[in-house]
């Protein structure tokens, strides 16, 4: 009886936030993500020539992941390893209603980017208002050198003149659909998904 009231418990949750998304399909499983990690990866050493001075910075939640798995195969390939920070953009966000003081980033980030090649990375772009959030927050951390963009997914529909230098894959979407990424570090399963209500 008490697993049936939790699972009743759980279903109106679930009703309320509107959580019941069909999955339309899988657009990249365990293989293509990592396909995908690999030739980032590259395209970064090439596009700096080398990782003297890069740093990851994954923007939360599923940026974290992402970044870590991108500096895991540079140092695989490149024999260094590029530190990876993460950062939380909560209130650098554009649609928080009122904040009355200055906001302030994650005391987690504790990351050096000062004269540094900053690479943002983030399992997915939409909008471009995560990003110009995290640009935000970065600036108020230190003065980089150049800020790069990697993201696994990029489905379209910008609100900024934010592009990526860095795309696992391109995905055509409706404003309608929802991008799905998945991390075993978070959610138990690789894979990317196109979802619909």
């Amino acid at each position: 009886m008490i697993f049936l009231n939790h699972l009743r418990e759980l279903l109106i949750n679930c009703l309320k936030e509107g959580d019941f998304l069909r999955v339309k399909a899988v657009i990249m499983d365990e293989k293509a993500i990592s396909r995908a990690i690999t030739r980032i990866s590259n395209e970064i050493i090439e596009r700096n020539k080398g990782v003297k001075d890069v740093v990851i910075v994954g923007i939360k939640t599923r940026g974290v992941p992402f970044a870590k798995r991108l500096a895991d195969k540079i140092a695989e390939i490149e024999g260094i390893r590029v530190p990876d920070y993460h950062l939380d953009i909560t209130l650098y966000r554009d649609d928080l209603k009122e904040i009355d003081y200055m906001p302030q980033v994650n005391e987690e980030f504790t990351g050096i980017i000062d004269n540094k090649i900053v690479v943002l990375a983030d399992d997915v772009i939409f909008t471009g208002r995560t990003v110009r959030a995290a640009l935000d927050a970065l600036i108020h951390k230190g003065r980089p050198k150049k800020v790069q963009l990697a993201v696994l997914v990029d489905r379209g529909h910008r609100e900024f003149p934010i592009r990526p230098d860095y795309i696992g894959k391109n995905v055509p979407t409706s404003k309608s659909e929802i991008i799905g990424v998945e991390f075993v570090e978070t959610d138990e399963i690789d894979e990317v998904v196109i979802k619909e209500r």
